[in-house]
């Protein structure tokens, strides 16, 4: 039975005579777009033995991926021999003697170098697993996240508490060292189970691991990180043709690029995209996620093909302020300049990717971008991938605080002004947005710069979205076409003041907003859309510059339970007057159904619980 979850696609009978693109609209406003309990949190929720997909149709105008990975361990059965690997003994010897369905069993607490793993030519009953020799009952238990605590290390600085094992930490992993620069290549049918992946601090390894043509490949409770001081740019790249690949219940640290010193630009803990062989169905799933610059990206290189059917789930995407100049514990590089920082989640090519239940936290401006934490932006890159796009992307019951700005949606240029394929159908519902800064974090503030050259954007949906930020709640840029089908409804919002809610994004006189600002938020937006829905969406904002579907209000009056300085740990609206709340709420129960506006907080909770 496939997983409860609200997927728009129940219309009710005025629809039949509406143009297909009003059809989401009159759902929403109809109240068939119904509440639920919130998706499922388990690895393979939408995903049965035998890679058998159940992500359901569409969420919106977004396809749904339509392949899935089955990550379970009683799906990657390793029958054969169990080969004990010595401390002192050759690992990658070892390796090349064994068969499919063996498992190696890497000595706990040895290190081990490690350079391209073969392929075997291997099927889905015969999996070679790699994985340390500690039994399973001192390992997290299947489906759950390890830390280094498991490698020894009780504490990193600047990142969050981790879970640790039974009589604290210990060295119950082993050791993959890699020295090859691109990083060590893996071949078919592998799961690495309680291994720590490194790179050799006198070697300049820009990549730990490469899928390239890998297929079917999981590692499952691994941390990955570079030698102490070592600049490494990738930890696993999904490139090339890899197929069905999986990352789950693992940990990435340290992953960085330096500023003005450095050998890169672009550090990123999981992503890829690149290539010209079919590429995809890729699993993320329940893990600690840090990298200076994307924490996952997918696109920015050449490529023919597009990266298909990507699941991201129940991930904390994060950067230590640490690494902020300025910020109490401030640690820059070794060479004493800072990591660059980029965003949290980008796509620049990309089709059929759900994005649910994770935490993004922390990113800030200062280098080449502004400090978005999500950014869907299709990019022809150098002029090399004129088939990049990004389309059909779900964005529903995640947390995003302390960041720069909220998310960034682009179809651009390259800066040889190369075209790209364009970008559209999103759909994001159910997220919640807190402590958005501007200024000091070198970046704009708002909820949603939408920028469009070539092709315009399309098909953009945001729906029940809880989000407080002192910048625009929309700023605009669309020079060539109008941005066609463009909805925001049934919100929780607060703006600041020293911008209009809508707001032009720059551009010059070619941009539909610059002229139009002044005239009030209704024109801009008939000016830049040539279909938009805007309405029922309760905005706390300090100028009523705000399209006519806004419910303006004070923050005295907007009945929020505990909103203080853009900040909300409780972010639920108040359907009576009790401690912490003086009023009730003009957006409780204001939604079709009697849902009330902003994003389904139970919802959010539970999906994300367990997830720092």
């Amino acid at each position: 039975m496939a997983p409860r979850i609200r997927l728009f696609t129940g219309y009710p009978p005025l629809a039949k005579s509406l143009p297909s693109r009003w059809i989401f609209v009159v759902a929403l406003l109809c109240g068939t777009a119904s509440l639920a309990a919130g998706p499922p949190t388990s690895e393979n929720a939408y995903c049965a033995k035998g890679d058998i997909p159940h992500f359901g149709d569409k969420d919106g105008p977004a396809q749904l991926p339509t392949a899935c990975y089955y990550t379970g361990v009683d799906g990657t059965p390793s029958p054969g021999k169990q080969i004990r690997v010595s401390a002192k003994s050759d690992f990658m010897a070892a390796l090349a003697d064994a068969r499919c369905g063996d498992t190696l069993l890497l000595a706990a607490g040895a290190s081990y170098e490690v350079s391209d793993l073969p392929s075997k030519k291997c099927d889905d009953q015969h999996y070679l697993t790699v994985r340390t020799d500690t039994p399973d009952s001192r390992l997290p238990p299947e489906g759950t996240r390890i830390s280094p605590a498991w490698a020894g290390i009780g504490e990193l600085p600047g990142r969050p508490k981790y879970s640790q094992p039974a009589g604290g930490p210990a060295k119950l992993m082993a050791t993959l060292i890699v020295r090859r620069p691109s990083g060590a290549v893996v071949g078919d049918h592998y799961r690495f189970i309680g291994i720590e992946w490194t790179s050799d601090a006198s070697a300049n390894v820009s990549r730990l691991v490469s899928t390239e043509k890998a297929d079917h490949v999981i590692f499952d409770r691994n941390w990955f990180h570079p030698a102490d001081g070592a600049e490494v740019a990738k930890g696993v790249g999904m490139v090339q043709g890899a197929r069905f690949i999986a990352v789950i219940n693992s940990y990435f640290t340290g992953l960085n690029c330096v500023a003005r010193s450095g050998k890169c630009t672009d550090a990123t803990a999981v992503g890829g995209g690149s290539g010209n062989d079919p590429t995809g169905t890729f699993k993320i799933f329940n893990n600690f996620l840090e990298a200076s610059g994307e924490n996952i990206l997918f696109g920015g290189s050449g490529a023919s093909v597009n990266p298909t059917d990507i699941e991201i789930r129940r991930n904390h995407l994060f950067k230590p302020m640490i690494w902020k100049e300025g910020e109490p514990g401030y640690t820059p590089s070794p060479s004493g300049n800072p990591y660059i920082v980029k965003n949290n989640f980008e796509l620049k090519n990309a089709q059929r990717v759900l994005f649910e239940a994770n935490v993004l936290e922390n990113s800030w401006g200062g280098f080449t971008q502004t400090g978005f934490s999500i950014l869907l932006t299709p990019k022809n890159q150098n002029n090399r991938c004129p088939k990049c796009q990004v389309t059909d992307v779900t964005i529903r019951y995640n947390r995003i605080r302390n960041v720069g700005g909220v998310f960034q949606i682009s179809n651009g240029l390259s800066k040889t002004k190369g075209v790209s394929a364009g970008g559209g159908r999103y759909s994001i519902h159910d997220v919640i947005i807190d402590n958005v800064h501007d200024r000091d974090f070198k970046g704009h503030g708002a909820f949603l710069a939408l920028l469009s050259t070539a092709p315009p954007v399309h098909d953009l949906w945001i729906d029940h979205v809880t989000a407080f930020v002192p910048g625009p709640l929309l700023a605009v840029k669309s020079m060539d076409a109008k941005i066609d089908n463009f909805v925001l409804t049934h919100g929780v919002f607060s703006t600041g003041g020293r911008r209009p809610g809508v707001a032009s994004a720059g551009g010059g006189p070619g941009n539909c907003a610059t002229h139009t600002e002044a005239k009030g938020a209704d024109m801009l937006l008939k000016a830049c859309f040539s279909n938009y829905t805007f309405d029922k969406n309760l905005v706390i904002a300090e100028r009523g510059r705000l399209p006519s579907g806004a419910l303006v209000v004070s923050p005295e009056s907007a009945g929020i339970r505990d909103l203080k300085d853009g900040v909300s740990h409780n972010p639920r609206l108040c359907r009576e007057k009790m401690p912490g709340c003086a009023k009730v709420s003009p957006g409780a129960g204001a939604a079709p159904g009697g849902r009330d506006l902003g994003a389904d907080v139970d919802a959010v909770e539970a999906a994300i619980a367990g997830v720092e």
